[in-house]
């Protein structure tokens, strides 16, 4: 080819390509087109996921009431006679005696209209003592209550029993009304309609209101191993609370018993469950637990674990009160667990639970419309499936766009790399952006600011994360306007880049064994069925035709992931308020919004490149982001507490410690105020509350043992070294006094072991901390507790640690330790015990009840006065 003939070819060939760099210019949209594009999509979800977050059915009254269904007003005024009792504390008489007599009551009642002919019913007021391990302690009962009623139909042969079980106690000051006075009065209404009611059932119903779950699962653990009904019972339906209103979900199912699942997606009205929450509960990663982890390990019976989750924000206050909860979300969960209760009630396989122990089970509802589930085999089989075809259908439109485009594959693919390059670096900004506006904030005092204004969320975190999803790759797109690939093609290229990083995801997820990937197979198999829609109508190659059908197949993918991540940020916003101050909660809320931002939109967002000007609406995301971090760090907006709807919650004591040494001399004798903050801030919005000379635990908890302070349980344990100490001058005086006495001190026949006896009175809730010299060759050998404890003690530097409760029986308690020591001298010390004794529900002196004053408005305070005695023996 001559000089002449390589110019002209040039020329047209730069001609060409501006010509086609023009034509897709003016090919676009307007740019206002862009910015309508996505303001549609957050318009679409407040229009679509949050009436159907909200969406109750409307209480049935007595007097509309249908036979056989739940009466919702009627469960909510026996709630309301049951909230106006008070706080149900374990050893409390509201709780061991006002609250069963109003139970027994409720019971009687129902019996009085029970149809004999039909049912038969048995009550039983069980008292139980015993112990179980539960977290680094050994948890102790005694004489805590079960209220437990057996309702079975009178032609009933079956020996197999469904255990239905909800708690009536509370934490102190909280009347409980959400936790768990809601599921209590669910319970008696189901127990009402169905012994009032023709429709009968083949296996007897075992309804058990617990006493007490807010101490450790102690009622459902004496249950479960003492009493007489409960190893015929074969199923469980535990019904708990996070929070107060709205729907209730399923979280836990099982385990390995995927028919449990099935029988809910038949019976449940109102469908609500997800297995990410499962997977995430049972990861540990929400500070809480229930009853159903006794039953499924002291008693195998496998169940269903349903709990309330909406506005935990009052959970464990003193604002969890009746007026808070919609009469609709008690109809909505009773048409759910009365279904369920006669689904199960009927079920052939609670004659023979253990044939049906067949693996896991994947669930999860659409916007409570519907429910889905299925096997974890059938699950995998999917998630591969789907990925696999995706990435060979993503194959064969590259193949179609060299074909058509008269490029090469190898060109198209090249392109296709560097895109799914530019997409990795875009979900790393998207992850890493709103980490760092967390980051940057905690760094300055102001985590928690959206906990009483969520909607900051949408500019702190989710902007953020859309910025950096679609930043890096409308700055490639505009940087290669020339290439001879049609945009149309190049776009698509963007779309399929991303699809094969949610397969590569959704692969390995499911080669790990987490269930929950079914996140990633949603997106990617609607994206798979719009690529061959496209493909099959020719709207692939029709310019931005086939965007159509990407945009109405991420409708519901769209809308499922948002509504997702939406719920778990309302669960999990109000729990970071008693989350401790260790870490930094606002990491986790911007990773968990960043996640749900990139999975509702990471196919949707490469699309504002077919408009013009896409750059503008990243200017629109940064001026949200902007306006919002503004609002968040400088105006009363971002402050994180509100009297009574998002309290600041405080937990302390009024302690009074003294140690006794080896001789019996009292080394110590100090009163003050120990502080657990629940929350990032500590005590620094606690403005007008005297904490002079407050200091950090750390050096004590290095010096004694247990921080030589009345830890009170696992929690308080758990945040030890976030505890706050506030001396006081003036002594603290209990309401009454813990004792300890040294019964006697006997050398046993080997000369190698001494055994102490002792006798502890006190408050219904104490504590023994016993921690033996070691350095000194002295190791307790044996005792009169659980066996298995001693011989697995907790990981150092924490003690052995005796947590005792005292329900209705309030006996002093008489125990034994055994120290054992090769040089038989006994005459030295050799362990130390701490006594802790809590006088939870009183008051306290008149200089504490002035401190307890002192607290802002916003302050949910749960406190009361403690002793603790150290002694070395």
């Amino acid at each position: 080819m001559s000089d002449k003939e390589k110019l002209i070819s040039r020329e047209a060939g730069e001609e060409t390509s501006r010509n086609i760099s023009e034509r897709n210019s003016n090919d676009k949209p307007s740019w206002y087109f862009g910015t309508g594009f996505v303001l549609f999509w957050v318009l679409l979800f407040f229009a679509v996921v949050i009436p159907l977050f909200h969406r109750l059915p409307p209480a049935l009254s007595t007097e509309d009431a249908i036979s056989g269904e739940f009466i919702g007003e009627r469960a909510y005024n026996t709630l309301n006679s049951l909230v106006n009792i008070g706080s149900k504390v374990v050893g409390s008489n509201t709780n061991e005696v006002s609250t069963v007599v109003f139970l027994l009551n409720e019971i009687a009642d129902i019996r009085k209209d029970l149809l004999t002919d039909y049912f038969t019913m048995e009550v039983n007021v069980q008292q139980a003592s015993g112990a179980l391990r539960y977290a680094h302690m050994l948890d102790m009962y005694q004489g805590v209550q079960n209220v437990v009623v057996k309702l079975s139909a009178k032609n009933s042969t079956s020996e197999s029993y469904l255990l239905v079980n909800s708690h009536f106690d509370t934490v102190l000051t909280s009347p409980g009304a959400g936790d768990d006075g809601f599921m209590v009065a669910t319970m008696l209404e189901i127990l009402r309609v169905m012994a009032t009611t023709k429709e009968t059932f083949t296996h007897p119903v075992v309804f058990l209101f617990n006493g007490a779950e807010e101490s450790a699962l102690q009622a459902s653990h004496g249950f479960i191993t003492q009493h007489k009904w409960a190893p015929n019972c074969k199923a469980l339906i535990n019904l708990d609370a996070a929070g107060s209103g709205g729907r209730e979900y399923l979280f836990q199912s099982g385990p390995s018993h995927p028919w449990l699942v099935n029988y809910y997606k038949k019976s449940a009205k109102h469908p609500a469950a997800t297995t990410l929450g499962e997977e995430v509960f049972q990861a540990g990663l929400i500070p809480s637990d229930t009853d159903f982890a006794a039953f499924t390990k002291y008693g195998k019976i496998p169940g269903l674990d349903i709990a309330q989750t909406t506005n935990g924000f009052i959970y464990h206050t003193k604002y969890d009160r009746t007026d808070v909860i919609p009469r609709g979300s008690i109809q909505n969960t009773g048409d759910n667990v009365l279904g369920l209760v006669r689904a199960l009630a009927n079920a052939p396989e609670m004659y023979n639970t253990q044939a049906y122990e067949t693996g896991h089970a994947v669930y999860f509802d659409f916007l409570g419309l519907f429910f889905v589930s299925y096997s974890a085999e059938t699950g995998q089989i999917l998630n591969y499936s789907i990925s696999g075809v995706t990435l060979v259908l993503i194959l064969i439109s590259v193949w179609r766009m060299s074909a058509i485009s008269s490029l090469s594959c190898c060109h198209v693919v090249q392109r296709l790399i560097i895109l799914l390059i530019i997409q990795i670096i875009a979900l790393s900004l998207s992850l890493a952006l709103p980490l760092l506006v967390a980051y940057y904030f905690d760094s300055f005092g102001l985590s928690l600011t959206y906990f009483s204004s969520p909607s900051l969320l949408i500019g702190l975190y989710i902007c953020p994360s859309l910025i950096g999803l679609t930043l890096p790759i409308t700055i490639y797109y505009q940087l290669q306007q020339k290439i001879k690939l049609p945009f149309k093609y190049h776009l698509q290229l963007g779309l399929h880049s991303w699809a094969i990083i949610l397969s590569v995801v959704d692969i390995l997820l499911t080669a790990r064994g987490i269930r929950s990937a079914y996140v990633f197979t949603i997106p990617i198999g609607f994206y798979a069925m719009s690529m061959t829609l496209n493909m099959l109508t020719t709207f692939h190659d029709r310019g931005y035709s086939w965007t159509g059908l990407v945009m109405m197949g991420q409708a519901m993918p769209f809308l499922y992931s948002s509504s997702l991540f939406h719920l778990f940020l309302v669960v999990l916003i109000p729990m970071n308020g008693r989350s401790g101050s260790a870490s930094n909660p606002d990491l986790f809320i911007a990773g968990l919004a960043a996640v749900g931002a990139i999975l509702s939109f990471g196919f949707l967002l490469p699309l504002i490149n077919m408009f013009r000007k896409p750059f503008t609406v990243v200017l629109a995301l940064l001026v949200v982001t902007g306006t919002t971090i503004f609002l968040a760090s400088s105006t009363q907006m971002g402050f994180p507490y509100r009297p009574r709807t998002n309290s600041h919650r405080v937990n302390y004591q009024h302690v009074r410690k003294i140690y006794y040494e080896y001789d019996g001399s009292e080394s110590i004798d100090e009163s003050g105020y120990l502080f657990s903050f629940q929350d990032r801030r500590l005590a620094e919005p606690m403005t007008g509350v005297r904490l002079v000379g407050a200091r950090f635990l750390r050096e004590d908890c290095e010096k004694h043992m247990m921080c030589g302070v009345p830890l009170y349980d696992e929690r308080w344990v758990e945040k030890r070294l976030e505890g706050i100490w506030v001396h006081r001058a003036d002594s603290v005086m209990p309401p009454i006094t813990t004792n300890l006495t040294l019964l006697s001190k006997t050398v046993l026949e080997n000369n190698s072991t001494v055994r102490f006896e002792f006798q502890l009175e006190g408050p219904c809730h104490m504590s023994l901390f016993i921690q033996p010299y070691v350095d000194d060759y002295a190791t307790l050998s044996n005792w009169s507790f659980d066996r298995s404890y001693l011989e697995d003690p907790p990981e150092y530097p924490l003690p052995y640690h005796i947590f005792y409760t005292n329900g209705i029986i309030t006996t002093p308690l008489k125990f034994f330790l055994e120290i054992s020591k090769t040089n038989g001298n006994f005459n030295v010390p050799l362990f130390q015990l701490g006594v802790s004794g809590h006088y939870i529900g009183s008051q306290g002196d008149a200089l504490s009840q002035k401190f307890a004053r002192s607290f802002p408005s916003y302050a949910s305070v749960v406190e009361w006065p403690s002793t603790y005695l150290r002694y070395i023996f």
